[in-house]
């Protein structure tokens, strides 16, 4: 009884408060308008039905929140009626708290809401790619020598006042896989190129050379002397060497998740911090089958300046060498001013090879290829070869070359011109370079010394090509600054990519789709790895240390992880565009690593959870703690350990396998937790009688059909489970089996409809199976994919193009929307997207294809496996309607959650059945959940400079994600608020004593000042950001 008064008295207490702020925020509003004290020249009338509306909006408003006041009360009231809450047993209570109910009403500050809501104004001299889309007819017509652009004339005297400048700059494309596995193509080639390289360039001062994958660097410099070792510094600190992008790969950007693009590229600059002290500045990328902004974005947040890029659409080149745009800075569809900008040069020919780069006519520029010499093992498929330079052709081989180079400069505003000379894995044979290196610098010596050619031809890096570049055009030298020449802003993409006719690269979207969600399930693992390990060096610095914790073991556990994963987002792995026994390779190095990272989070989390650290100890081949995907068999209860790799509190389902049906499952305070007993189906209709899976719901701090697009030979078997906590419709099919999931619980989960579809395509001929949701949703011909996880574009089906051209890749999410509503599918694993009718949504699950597509593989996809696909469809009410015209779009909060509980479910881990079982206590390393809009994208040891094993910093990513407030924030069983984007680090992170918080660029390769206060940390809506964390 006095219990209930209590909350009568806060319920009331809580009334007034809200009446009170209500009258004194309506008299702030009413003089907040006007500073000055000037009345607005209105009626009073109009004053007053304006504060009339707005008392009405607060009090429905507070309304909501006196609703949700209520709702904890009676939970609160229902939690204390329960009586005993703490049994015996060896699981100690701690700071172990129950989590609170979610509100009625998610608390979002008004402030967080405005960044979606702005109104978009497009830049004057803006280049929108949407807008190219629409205007392009995408026809074909034969250009002449340059068969897919147009005919290019030139005056002869147009560089008599200001001299063509001409970078020819050496590069050799060593893919870290394709034709041949990462390990053999570095024994056949890849360590031939760089030894050669070494002698080669310390020849000749004026010779230079970039180079990009870290991959294939990083195990030559492993393989060389110390000796070798300084010679490469010499040629790097002259300049002759340059590192370009400084990745561990080349990476996709189609079906890449940004965790993983951040992942890669931290380890490429850590690794030329710790060995070489380089700090890339410009990005290359020649071959990935289009590009995403979000690379674009990440490589401007590590600190580069410029970036080039190469397969874009053949009509998109030709509209930008019409129009001189094919330089540009390249600012992100969110951005509102030029913060993201990034200088981006677009090659405008047909490939990064010698005969498309000099300029239009690949048959003249094939004779520069000097690798093409008659007596080679390759020739020129024009038939007209090249020929040695002499005394006696050298005056006609220079007019020719310079001609080529004259035409190309005349597509672009400047006189500095870029002419890459190079191939898939070039200058592998000592002969190669010595034809390369003397017979361009006689053509170079030759032009040079003719002030009648008004030109200046030298051997470049493709800085040196920047940093003329940004000189002709009074740019400052690292900046954004758009100098006296401005170049445009860009905003958008370049997918679907077609490199010649209607053959667009839409199917490596799904390609070998196993391995795309293989990948997504090391990412998962990996981030849940270094979290929980960083968390562990910080506590045993607390406690002192132990002498059992594998330090060392673990870290280079999570090293070959990182570039296991890392070498997986190479363009010819995750795309599923390599030979048969190299992708099983790439899968290989997957799994182990999947595997070790697992022997990380058990022996991390054994030691955090531990409530005596002295009785640790570190048994491999046993582990106190292990992870389950194994049956659990009983005999007596078992502690199961549950680990929420997600910085908010949550509450979420957690399956386990047992050998009884009869299975009670309590929470670390002894409650009864309701928990749902189901049939293990051994075939389509036979349930195992000795294996069952147990479904409880655990904390830790409008459709009309699902269509398929074949017509089932035979009837389907459709089963239905239904339980308290979920029901299930499961469908088999001939090809798949298709099962819809309901989650009857108060987390994120039971918000949206869980689809698991299981694939199996390997006896059919050049098949493709699609999924296809329909719904009544008005969404006309626009429809909404993400790009890599980071951010949506909004896309159009566009009637002018082929089928196979308007599928986009998914990496996260695709949707659809009309005024009322929004349905989006959100995903486990990259696949191909389309929305090819109002209203309607495709998705392909797999692909199966019998011959090769003539573009270098020779094989086709053949190596299909039995593929499971999981996906979340989510139906949400909009209250605001976006502008249709905008080049951006947010998902609302609840489907950003929706997506992370998806790709980061809770961990579980059982307590070994040992005879004396040790005392546990619940960990948690924050004192409160982070802002929902805040992610903790890692949380990264650093690696020592002196020892293998980790040193005494870690490096914290944190991305503020963008959201629509357009969406109900009713009931969305959420544990968060916003908070402006501010962080308190040390209130936040109570486990972690820092000694420093320092801000530096994505990668950590520069450090910033920062006057701000370092533990307040404050993200702009998108950013991301990196601190240098020093642990005391």
């Amino acid at each position: 009884m006095k219990l209930s008064r209590q909350f009568t008295v806060f319920g009331s207490a809580i009334f007034c408060v809200v009446v009170f702020s209500l009258y004194l925020m309506l008299d702030h509003i009413d003089h907040s308008k006007n500073p000055n004290g000037e009345r607005i020249q209105k009626g009073q009338l109009g004053i007053l039905q304006d504060k009339i509306d707005h008392l009405e909006r607060l009090l429905a408003e507070n309304n909501e929140i006196i609703g949700n006041i209520r709702d904890s009360v009676i939970n609160l009231r229902e939690t204390v009626k329960d009586g005993k809450m703490f049994p015996e047993g060896n699981m100690s209570q701690g700071d172990l708290e129950l989590l609170p109910p979610a509100p009625a009403l998610l608390p979002i500050h008004s402030e967080d809401c405005q960044f979606a809501a702005r109104t978009y104004s497009k830049a004057a001299d803006g280049v929108q790619m949407l807008d190219v889309y629409d205007l392009l007819s995408f026809d074909n017509p034969d250009g002449g020598v340059w068969k897919q652009g147009f005919d290019i004339s030139y005056q002869d005297n147009e560089w008599d006042n200001e001299p063509l400048q001409v970078f020819v700059v050496p590069h050799s494309h060593n893919d870290p896989g394709w034709l041949k596995t990462f390990d053999d193509y570095y024994r056949d080639q890849t360590q031939h190129i760089l030894n050669n390289m070494v002698v080669k360039l310390h020849e000749d001062s004026r010779r230079k050379m970039i180079w990009s994958e870290i991959s294939y660097f990083s195990k030559w410099w492993d393989n060389i002397d110390e000796q070798k070792r300084d010679a490469v510094r010499r040629l790097i600190e002259s300049g002759q060497l340059e590192v370009a992008t400084g990745g561990w790969v080349m990476p996709d950007e189609a079906n890449t998740h940004y965790f993983a693009l951040i992942d890669q590229l931290v380890e490429g600059h850590q690794w030329l911090e710790r060995n070489l002290g380089v700090k890339p500045k410009t990005g290359w990328a020649v071959d990935p089958f289009g590009h995403t902004p979000t690379q674009a974005y990440l490589l401007r947040q590590a600190g580069l300046s410029n970036m080039l890029i190469q397969r874009v659409h053949y009509s998109v080149k030709k509209h930008f060498a019409s129009q001189k745009t094919l330089e540009f800075f390249w600012r992100q569809n969110w951005d509102q001013d030029s913060s993201s900008d990034i200088l981006c040069h677009m090659m405008p020919f047909y490939s990064y090879d010698v005969p498309h780069t000099c300029g239009p006519d690949p048959k003249i520029c094939c004779q520069f290829d000097f690798k093409r010499l008659p007596g080679g093992r390759i020739s020129c498929p024009w038939r007209i070869p090249p020929q040695a330079i002499t005394d006696n052709n050298v005056q006609e081989r220079a007019q020719t070359l310079l001609d080529q180079y004259r035409k190309k400069s005349k597509l672009f505003r400047t006189n500095v011109l870029l002419a890459p000379l190079g191939d898939d894995f070039r200058y592998t044979e000592a002969v190669e370079w010595d034809q390369q290196f003397e017979n361009y610098q006689k053509l170079f010596d030759y032009m040079n010394s003719h002030p009648e050619l008004h030109v200046q031809a030298q051997f470049g890096t493709i800085s040196d090509y920047f940093e003329a570049l940004r000189k002709s055009t009074g740019m400052d030298p690292v900046g954004m600054n758009v100098g006296q020449l401005a170049l445009p802003v860009l905003s958008g993409d370049f997918f679907t990519y077609a490199d010649r006719d209607d053959h667009y690269w839409s199917g490596y979207f799904t390609s070998r789709p196993f391995y795309k969600r293989l990948d997504r399930v090391l990412e998962s693992h990996l981030r849940a790895a270094e979290v929980l390990y960083s968390l562990t060096l910080a506590n045993i610095q607390k406690y002192g240390q132990p002498n059992d914790y594998p330090a060392v073991d673990n870290y280079k556990l999570l090293t070959e992880a990182r570039r296991n994963l890392g070498l997986f987002q190479h363009h010819d792995a995750i795309t599923g565009t390599g030979k048969d026994w190299v992708v099983v390779d790439y899968g290989t190095r997957l799994f182990h690593s999947i595997l070790n990272v697992k022997r990380v989070i058990v022996s991390s989390a054994h030691w955090l959870v531990l409530k005596d650290k002295q009785t640790y100890y570190h048994d491999p081949s046993n582990p106190v703690l292990q992870m389950v995907s194994v049956h659990i068999f009983f005999t007596v209860p078992r502690l199961l350990v549950v680990y929420n790799p997600t910085e908010q509190a949550r509450m979420s389902m957690v399956t386990v396998y047992v050998t009884t049906p009869k299975v009670r499952v309590l929470n670390a305070v002894g409650h009864v937790v309701r928990a749902q007993v189901s049939a293990v189906w051994n075939d389509v209709s036979h349930a195992a009688a000795d294996v069952f899976q147990v479904r409880s719901a655990t904390s830790v701090h409008h459709i009309t059909a699902l269509l398929w697009i074949y017509s089932p030979s035979q009837p389907p078997v459709v089963r239905v489970t239904k339980g308290p906590l979920f029901s299930e419709v499961t469908t088999t099919f001939t090809h798949i089996t298709h099962t819809l999931r309901l989650y009857n619980i108060q987390g994120v989960e039971g918000q949206s409809v869980e689809i698991c579809n299981t694939v199996d395509i390997r006896g059919e001929t050049n098949h493709e199976i699609a999924m296809r949701i329909t719904s009544d949703l008005n969404s006309k011909d626009r429809f909404f994919t993400d790009l890599n996880g980071y951010q949506v574009q909004p896309r159009k089906t566009l009637a002018k193009l082929p089928l196979q051209a308007n599928f986009y890749p998914m990496t996260s999410m695709v949707y659809l929307q009309d005024s009322s509503a929004r349905l989006s599918l959100l995903t486990a694993q990259s696949l191909g997207a389309a929305s090819l009718k109002s209203g309607q949504l495709e998705v392909i699950m797999d692909r199966r294809l019998n011959q090769d597509d003539n573009r270098g593989l020779g094989q086709g996809v053949l190596d299909n496996k039995i593929t499971a696909n999981s996906f979340r469809l989510l139906l949400e009410k909009r209250s605001s309607a976006e502008e249709e015209s905008a080049p951006y779009s947010y998902p609302s909060i609840l489907s950003h959650m929706s997506y992370m509980y998806l790709n980061h479910p809770l961990i579980s881990m059982a307590v070994s059945q040992r005879s004396e079982s040790p005392s546990l206590t619940p960990y948690s390393p924050l004192s409160a959940s982070f802002p929902c809009d805040m992610h903790l994208v890692n949380l990264r040891a650093i690696q020592s400079k002196v020892r293998g094993g980790p040193s005494e910093q870690a490096a914290l990513i944190l991305h503020r994600k963008g959201f629509d407030c357009g969406f109900s924030n009713r009931n969305t069983a959420l544990l968060c608020t916003t908070t402006r984007g501010k962080v308190h680090l040390e209130k936040l992170l109570t486990d972690l004593k820092l000694k420093s918080i320092t801000p530096v660029s994505l990668s950590l390769m520069h450090t910033y000042n920062s006057d701000a206060d370092p533990q307040e940390i404050s993200l702009k809506p998108m950013e991301i950001r990196t601190y240098r964390l020093q642990l005391s």
